[in-house]
């Protein structure tokens, strides 16, 4: 079993708790939680994909839930279908499931599609126009600067 001490990290970072809770849970789920497989792939800078194998399953039978941060994709089979078939050899998992992923900040379902038995399922990092970086333009010519005279105004009563 692998297990990761974040003591010393958490002693000197402030404000990163979420991510450490992040990890240490996304340790301990993944130890217990091995269906239905799946692949994450990265197909640009802010494309993502993941694909299940949920072999079996119809689109009726699962839901995929996209919350803040979270995407949820869960299987649900009717045990009334293999109700009263003899099995020699089960090797074919037809058992409910519920995976989660964690998604970052701006990270948006842009499509799901279920083919030969295969959910995938295309994510989109879409970051806003106010939280991207912004080229500032520095003035360095002399037209634009405007003077600002500090000196006080002679008034016509002084001139007499």
């Amino acid at each position: 079993m692998n297990r990761f001490d974040f003591t010393p990290y958490r002693r000197s970072t402030v404000g990163f708790d979420r991510l450490f809770d992040l990890l240490e849970n996304n340790a301990r789920a993944q130890q217990t939680e091995n269906y239905p497989p799946f692949n994450i792939e990265r197909s640009g800078d802010d494309h993502y994909r993941i694909t299940l194998a949920v072999a079996g399953f119809k689109e009726s039978e699962i839901e995929i839930t996209a919350q803040q941060n979270l995407l949820l994709v869960a299987g649900s089979k009717d045990s009334d279908e293999n109700e009263g078939k003899q099995f020699l050899h089960m090797g074919i998992a037809n058992r409910n499931f519920e995976r989660r992923f964690e998604l970052a900040d701006f990270v948006r379902v842009d499509n799901a599609l279920l083919r030969d038995g295969l959910l995938v399922i295309d994510l989109v990092r879409e970051i806003p126009d106010a939280m991207k970086p912004q080229k500032i333009a520095i003035n360095s010519g002399d037209d634009n600067v405007t003077k600002i005279d500090h000196k006080p105004k002679k008034s016509e009563d002084q001139a007499a």
